[in-house]
């Protein structure tokens, strides 16, 4: 982790780290983000960047560790992008609970390590609001043979 972590603002943090929050594309069958009373609800978010998916493939087969991990860095990235959407400003952000899907084989067992790249991520940026709930599940596909998704539910500080 970043020793900046509690320093500056969360815009900062992700401009130290050399990062950008994406535009998401629209899509017309679901919005990228719901709220419920103080609840924030993000819906499952790909590893896309600029319209491209970056990686397909199961993990343990195709998919090396290290590249799951790094994917699911991006499909967090995109998770916090939606998060902006709803609340305006990345430092009123804070992450309540995440939920990591990674498409891998049945005996790969190492989906928390995977998880794990997603949720440091998150404490780099945003400090302790980005301390979460979590849980980290091997699935047998997802959407577009994507190695990774994350569904998250926020709330506005």
């Amino acid at each position: 982790m970043t020793s900046a972590v509690n320093t500056g603002s969360a815009s900062d943090r992700l401009k130290a780290l050399g990062l950008d929050l994406p535009v998401l594309a629209s899509n017309p069958y679901y919005v990228d983000h719901r709220t419920v009373g103080s609840s924030i609800h993000i819906s499952g978010q790909l590893p896309y960047r600029d319209g491209e998916l970056l990686g397909q493939g199961i993990v343990g087969r195709e998919v090396e560790l290290e590249t799951a991990r790094e994917l699911a860095r991006h499909a967090a990235l995109n998770a916090l992008a939606a998060a902006v959407q709803a609340v305006g400003d990345l430092d009123r952000v804070r992450i309540v609970q995440m939920l990591v899907f990674v498409a891998s084989t049945p005996d790969f067992g190492l989906q928390s390590r995977v998880a794990n790249a997603a949720s440091e991520l998150l404490i780099e940026v945003l400090g302790e609001n980005g301390r979460h709930a979590r849980t980290a599940i091997g699935v047998a596909g997802l959407p577009l043979n994507s190695p990774v998704e994350i569904q998250m539910v926020c709330t506005a500080v």
